[in-house]
């Protein structure tokens, strides 16, 4: 026992040692009001340029770096410089370093700040939400312009991080139920112009520049360099005031270029892949790839994600192209920051948008989620099977008739764990469980990176195009089988209003007439949002939906036989101990009514014809049970 006990304690003196050197060698600029210092790890010599601005003029002040330690180079600038501007170079051009915390107008240059100045009142008695489990997520996935640039949206922050600390944004997230917000990249990124802001931009976001800087074009002065940083921590601050978690989608995979990257400026070939032919590996699908297995990218992701954790009281991250990451920079992320919250969430696209110059049985994928205990990956597999391939926007899914996608669904409703009702070698793609718990797998059927549901259902379905009522019920259809099943459940902002986006499908520069979201649909089809509003209250008021443990759903989820486009279970003996014994879900994707049999007795209807009211719509007797043409029913004793 003490061998054993000896080498554990030198494991863990190892590993916090090389968290502090991760540290040190991230942590770029330390400023104090009598100095600052200054700190790079790269191969050669560095220049260090002060300036008077963010942007423009020439430097006032140059200082050589001198060497301390392997490959780190330091100098220590006497006088208060808050407010001032510094760039590195070892010759390949001019970087604000690649961990700056601050930045000037489109981050070309660091910042010298004092942090603390950039804490909002009450800040140090900001706390993340506590979350007792992933299953009682509801995420919704927002992009700022998106939300609040339209007129109707009545928000008076347009386009900006402060709109989500407005009273009415708030009320709305909380009426619809949501409980996690996920915001589309928020780090500083480059593709659009921040000394423009009157001239309209749009950009997802995918193209970062500075991973550990909030975006400026959100705030109201992307010149301040302590502006951004401030109302970022406002919106966490708002949110988190309203029990509502804020998610941060990550994009560690790749940079905007690989050539002026500050990645390549500072440590030339240390964060990237290659191929066999030295060219840049691109399984990103944008022209290079990171190597999260190398020593400087793999410190790197797990220290920038702990930074916005504890700088910005981070609930959890969403890993883009998380197939791109090897997996055990993936757990050592987990393992990490379970040391500071292990209720902080972490999930990602379990795929790759290219091939990897790395082997494919290392990389994070959805088929290695059983290798990443903690992490989710999106299902694709419940998404296509429900409205359709992700290659074909014209080819429909379950949603539109097509048979035989029955045991996809049913995968995707058990959380895609093993269950001894599902068949994997009927899945669309999975053919065998890829989650260990269903907390792993995110159940979806839109999101920003596609069509959004009222386009796709259009795109596919002719009928859904000309009868508004179809595409409705289709809609609400699609969304009962998300919020019913045992995974983590998420949407995309606007869905609850029956946004659409003019049929573009790849809008991530598109214009505010394509992505912004129409309030007065609020209006126009009330009765969207409040079945959707009822359908996620009714999941957060019974854990029957959200077990959250495979064991338990294999003992209380059971389906009933299955008929061509339609799917039933039974939440069964107080499932995760519900007050209701026996829950039933029938989704019928048939344009006519059906019927199917359950027990004889006296059963409450809460989801029936597009309405849900978890005190009961009415009662009806068990035996042959009829349900209406796309839609769904659900039903308790």
């Amino acid at each position: 026992m003490k061998i054993k006990y000896k080498l554990a304690a030198s494991v863990a003196a190892f590993i916090f040692s090389q968290n502090v050197a991760a540290q040190q060698r991230f942590n770029e600029m330390t400023y104090s009001p009598s100095e600052t210092t200054f700190r790079l790890n790269a191969p050669s010599k560095p220049t260090l340029r002060l300036y008077e601005a963010g942007r423009g003029g020439k430097a006032y002040k140059k200082v050589k770096l001198m060497p301390n330690g392997d490959n780190t180079w330091t100098a220590t600038v006497k006088g208060d410089l808050k407010g001032k501007f510094y760039t590195f170079d070892i010759g390949r051009g001019e970087t604000p370093g690649v961990f700056a915390k601050a930045v000037g107008c489109n981050g070309g240059r660091g910042a010298v700040i004092d942090m603390k100045e950039t804490n909002p009142a009450g800040w140090e008695n900001d706390r993340r939400v506590p979350t007792k489990s992933p299953a009682d997520l509801v995420i919704y996935e927002l992009h700022h312009r998106d939300f609040s640039i339209d007129p109707s949206s009545g928000l008076m922050h347009k386009g900006k991080y402060l709109a989500l600390t407005e009273q009415k944004a708030i009320d709305h997230l909380k009426k619809l139920g949501v409980n996690a917000v996920h915001i589309l990249p928020s780090f500083d990124f480059a593709s659009v112009d921040e000394s423009k802001p009157d001239v309209p931009q749009y950009n997802w976001g995918y193209d970062p520049l500075n991973y550990n800087v909030p975006e400026g074009s959100y705030s109201y002065d992307a010149n301040l360099p302590t502006r951004r940083i401030m109302e970022f921590k406002q919106m966490v601050q708002a949110l988190h005031k309203a029990g509502i978690r804020v998610i941060l989608d990550v994009v560690y995979n790749h940079t905007f270029d690989l050539a002026n990257s500050n990645f390549e400026r500072t440590y030339p070939k240390a964060y990237y892949r290659y191929n066999a032919d030295g060219t840049p590996s691109n399984g990103s699908g944008c022209g290079n790839e990171t190597a999260s297995e190398r020593p400087l990218m793999h410190d790197y992701m797990l220290e920038s994600m702990k930074y916005w954790v504890n700088e910005y009281h981070i609930d959890g991250f969403r890993v883009d192209l998380m197939g791109v990451h090897d997996i055990q920079t993936m757990n050592d992320i987990r393992r990490e920051l379970n040391a500071i919250a292990p209720e902080i969430f972490v999930y990602g696209e379990g795929w790759s948008a290219g091939s990897c110059a790395y082997p494919h049985e290392k990389l994070a994928m959805k088929a290695a989620v059983p290798q990443m205990p903690g992490i989710a990956a999106f299902s694709d597999d419940i998404r296509d099977a429900l409205r359709g391939p992700f290659s074909d926007d014209h080819k429909p899914g379950f949603l539109g008739g097509v048979t035989g996608l029955e045991e996809s669904l049913k995968a995707g409703i058990a959380g895609m764990i093993d269950h001894p009702q599902v068949d994997y070698s009927k899945v669309n793609y999975s053919k065998k469980p890829y989650a260990l718990e269903p907390t792993q797998m995110i159940s979806y059927v839109s999101c920003h990176d596609d069509m959004c549901l009222v386009d796709r259902l259009k795109a596919s379905i002719p009928e859904a195009e000309y009868d508004e009522n179809e595409l409705i019920r289709l809609n609400l259809l699609a969304q009962t089988a998300v919020f019913t099943s045992q995974g983590v459940p998420f949407m995309l902002a606007g869905e609850e209003m029956l946004r659409n986006k003019k049929g573009v499908h790849n809008s991530f520069n598109s214009p505010d007439s394509i992505n912004h979201l129409d309030w007065n649909n609020l209006k126009t089809y009330p009765q969207v949002f409040k079945y959707y509003s009822g359908l996620i209250n009714l999941r957060k008021a019974h854990p029957a939906f959200r077990m959250g443990r495979a064991d338990l759903v294999r003992k209380h989820l059971e389906f009933l036989p299955v008929q061509d486009c339609l799917i039933a279970f039974r939440l069964k003996d107080h499932a995760g101990g519900d007050k209701w014994k026996n829950i039933y879900i029938i989704l019928n994707a048939n344009k006519e009514l059906r019927t199917i049999n359950i027990p004889k007795g006296q059963y409450t209807i809460v989801c029936a014809n597009g309405e849900v009211n978890e005190a009961g719509l009415g009662e009806m007797e068990g035996g042959e049970v009829m349900v209406d043409g796309q839609s769904a029913l659900i039903l308790h004793d």
